[in-house]
């Protein structure tokens, strides 16, 4: 006997068991994925285009990213410091993927 997959609901107002928000949640989870794989190839093209390897790590702009996330945030709702932890590790993990793709593009050229 086979089981069809539960359809996530269109609004998590919608639903009517567990099956279903786990579903909601399991396309949210491709869709996040998504996004971010979007934003670490902006961190390529900043690799790119950065000329020098101190440029990588800038501290005014992670503060203003983080400050940026924790407001859009608080606007949307979420618990109080879900943003900054949530971007402080995604920040992170952005400039060290970035340094990284610095080194080898740059590398090339030397």
């Amino acid at each position: 006997m086979s089981m069809t997959p539960p359809e996530a609901c269109q609004t998590p107002e919608a639903c009517q068991n567990m099956a279903q928000v786990r579903a909601g949640v399991d396309v949210l989870d491709v869709e996040l994925v998504a996004l971010l794989a979007r934003r670490f190839f902006y961190m390529d093209a900043a690799a790119r285009i950065k000329p020098d390897r101190s440029d990588v790590r800038d501290e005014a702009r992670k503060a203003q990213v983080i400050a940026n996330a924790s407001a859009a945030a608080a606007a949307a709702g979420l618990p109080p410091g879900l943003a900054e932890t949530l971007w402080e590790a995604l920040v992170e993990a952005s400039i060290a993927h970035e340094l990284a793709r610095w080194e080898s593009l740059h590398a090339q050229v030397a």
